[in-house]
């Protein structure tokens, strides 16, 4: 269902072809809502079908044609709905924080280049959210410019100040799991011996 009020969301700023669209996806409410390509164009389809988008058929170059989508007022009617219906939170599914939970049945080595690997992984997603934030305060992101050109001027401040709350929020999670698989490694240098295994255990655990 998400994918769809984020399609919505782009095409509400002007209608898009589908190959522009999946661009600007990847640009922008991509970072918080993956979907690969293979999903959009089906999603598009199911979507035109329930009538919150249409599609038209543009020439491009001397022979070519290319379909266009814009939102219809049905579209807006949805959209506006999931804004104002309160989120369906899902339960966790959380392969790393599921892995973590049984790692002493890794060797300490396999451990530490578990918690490495984390690191790396969410070093590179703050890196591109902190670009992302100063892309926003520099009004350079390709999506917030375009939806701006369409934005009243005395709206404007508050969109921006949303898009930059919500990647501060990403920006804060890989932080957080930064920290946590750092505090991961030392976890494991404390519990594992000098020769490279798992340290024998002087406690009873109670049961």
């Amino acid at each position: 269902m998400s994918l769809k009020f984020a399609l919505l969301a782009l095409l509400r700023v002007g209608p898009l072809s589908g190959y522009d669209l999946q661009k600007q996806f990847s640009l922008s409410v991509g970072h918080v809502w993956h979907a690969p390509d293979s999903q959009i164009y089906p999603e598009l389809r199911k979507m035109e079908a329930e009538g919150f988008i249409e599609g038209e058929e543009q020439a491009r170059g001397q022979r070519g044609t290319r379909r266009v989508y814009h939102v219809t007022d049905a579209g807006e009617r949805a959209f506006a709905a999931w804004i104002r219906t309160p989120l369906e939170y899902a339960r966790v599914r959380d392969p790393a924080h599921l892995k973590a939970a049984y790692l002493e049945n890794a060797t300490p080595a396999a451990a530490r280049a578990f918690f490495r690997a984390h690191i790396e992984q969410w070093e590179a997603e703050l890196a591109q959210w902190e670009g992302e934030l100063r892309r926003i305060a520099a009004v350079e992101n390709p999506m917030l410019v375009r939806r701006l050109a369409v934005t009243p001027a005395e709206d404007q401040e508050r969109t921006i100040a949303f898009k930059r709350f919500a990647y501060e929020g990403l920006v804060e999670r890989a932080r957080g799991e930064i920290v946590w698989a750092q505090r991961g490694l030392g976890l494991v240098d404390s519990l594992s011996g000098t020769d490279g295994s798992w340290a024998a255990s002087t406690t009873v655990a109670e049961a």
